[in-house]
């Protein structure tokens, strides 16, 4: 990851047109307190002022950390170690269902493990982001983040409210469904059965 970061954004990120600035200076307050949570393995500089933080890598994060109790929206990366699928399964399985999740992996025991025992709002196998590229994949929520999906007909269905109406005449009126009706209740249920 060290290797990639330093290809992606040279030896001086802070000077690459490529490293993305953060949305605000209160956002990026939130980000640098992150920093604290764990161990920084690479990164680790930021600057306010200029709503910036290195890509960074961190290590030793304990499992409640403020990093591990919301969507990060930076670049800064917790990284933990399992054993087995299983391990990794529940591990995410402790926390809300995430907006997005990545898998790489060529073995298709451990994708369809994951994908049957996971829940998350849209995802890849063996790459990121490109879900949300296509207008033939729904890219959408589920829990705290979020409900609902878009591209292509789901935004459409998304962004559609479907009244239900339901028409009646006053020709006529059904009586037993009044309370002085006979019997109404007994009838009610029995019509109901």
């Amino acid at each position: 990851m060290k290797h990639y970061i330093r290809e992606f954004y040279g030896d001086k990120p802070e000077m690459s047109e490529h490293c993305a600035k953060i949305v605000s200076e209160r956002h990026t307050k939130r980000l640098v307190s992150f920093l604290q949570d764990g161990m920084i393995v690479h990164g680790g500089r930021y600057d306010i002022k200029e709503r910036w933080v290195e890509p960074t890598i961190l290590d030793n994060v304990a499992k409640d950390a403020p990093i591990m109790q919301e969507e990060i929206f930076g670049p800064i990366l917790p990284v933990f170690s399992f054993t087995d699928i299983d391990e990794a399964i529940h591990f995410i399985q402790c926390y809300e269902k995430p907006l997005a999740l990545y898998l790489f992996s060529e073995d298709r025991r451990v994708q369809q493990a994951v994908l049957e025992r996971v829940s998350f709002g849209g995802g890849c196998i063996n790459d990121t982001l490109m879900h949300i590229a296509t207008p033939y994949l729904p890219f959408g929520c589920v829990g705290q983040s979020g409900f609902g999906a878009y591209h292509g007909k789901a935004s459409f269905d998304a962004f559609s409210h479907y009244k239900s109406i339901l028409r009646q005449t006053t020709a006529w009126d059904i009586a037993v469904r009044y309370p002085n009706y006979p019997k109404a209740l007994q009838w009610i249920k029995l019509l109901l059965r």
